[in-house]
């Protein structure tokens, strides 16, 4: 943190904003989804475009890149499987009847949240929607997945143990856990006054947080539905969240990132810089030789110490009118 950088490689080929960016699990690919209807794959190595991917009808709002396909979703309510070798459309997935927010592939489904109020499954390999998630009674946004690998047996129900826990946000101010294999509502998550813009899923702890415009992260029980904490400082929409080695992170329209203490809900630091709100947080991993007592982790770490002052905390601000960054969510009339 802290101090200027300077740009290793620039992928400058789109013709309107990016919108988001995803990178490949082998890190040897970026794909970014931008506001000019495409999306473009570019070598991490040398930043050279591997292939543009074209066919949608509208801007890309997200995506998500796999060692062996590409998946986008955009405001034309379709999302897209792409080969990335060669850059062919494999599949379209059609059923949305409005925007399709977000998407995440897991255990070989495909998750999508609209602005129709629901949230899908689907199959990867056929494209066909195999569960609907009804009940917000506005946009869905944001999502995560618990597979059922994460989820306990007695006393929960097998149903639900078995197709794994779906956790969706949405500007009607409630998160919902669903139960994947039946698409029955589990918990409804009442407690945010504003639109939940974003969450992180602890799955073996079974916690949600969840971060929203009324200026709070808010941490839950997936499996009983139960409020545990609540992170009250920031001074803006909490718009992206990062968990990490038992820290959550925080961004935030008051410009600033915070960690915190994730089973305590106590801030560890403040992070400002931008000028602008923050958008998107990633945060990578470091190692330190600091000795004992460090000051950012309550108690001697068992291994290496990982802590936010010794670890790299990549924070992306939005830039006004320029569209040059990951966008949050934009909330039709």
């Amino acid at each position: 943190m802290g101090g200027g950088g300077s740009a290793l490689r620039v992928c400058a080929e789109h013709r309107g904003g990016i919108n988001w960016l995803s990178l490949s699990p082998d890190g040897q690919r970026l794909l970014t989804g931008s506001e000019d209807g495409t999306a473009r794959l570019w070598s991490a190595a040398d930043g050279q475009c591997c292939a543009l991917l074209q066919g949608h009808e509208s801007y890309v709002t997200f995506c998500q890149l796999e060692n062996e396909a590409a998946f986008t979703c955009s405001a034309d309510r379709t999302i897209r499987k792409w080969d990335v070798l060669t850059g062919q459309c494999l599949l379209v997935f059609r059923g949305h009847t409005s925007i399709v927010n977000r998407i995440l592939v897991a255990n070989n489904q495909l998750f999508s949240s609209s602005y129709d109020r629901t949230a899908r499954a689907w199959s990867v390999d056929a494209g066909q929607a195999s569960q609907e998630f009804r009940g917000h009674r506005n946009c869905v946004l944001t999502l995560a997945y618990s597979a059922p690998r994460d989820l306990p047996g007695a006393p929960f129900e097998e149903e639900a143990a078995a197709g794994g826990l779906l956790v969706t946000g949405s500007t009607d101010g409630t998160a919902k856990v669903w139960q994947v294999a039946s698409g029955s509502c589990h918990q409804t998550l009442r407690g945010h006054t504003g639109a939940v813009l974003c969450l992180v899923l602890d799955a073996p702890s079974h916690t949600a947080f969840t971060g929203s415009t009324d200026a709070t992260v808010r941490a839950w029980d997936i499996l009983s539905g139960e409020q545990l904490r609540v992170f009250r400082e920031h001074q803006g929409s909490v718009i992206c969240l990062e968990l990490a080695n038992q820290h959550v992170y925080s961004g935030s329209a008051d410009r600033t990132v915070k960690c915190w203490l994730a089973d305590t809900g106590e801030r560890v630091r403040t992070f400002t810089a931008h000028r602008h709100s923050v958008s998107a947080l990633k945060y990578h991993a470091g190692t330190c030789k600091c000795p004992w007592p460090c000051p950012d982790l309550p108690s001697p770490p068992l291994g290496p110490c990982h802590c936010p002052s010794q670890s790299l905390l990549a924070l992306r601000q939005t830039l006004p009118a320029q569209g040059l960054s990951a966008s949050p969510p934009r909330f039709p009339p």
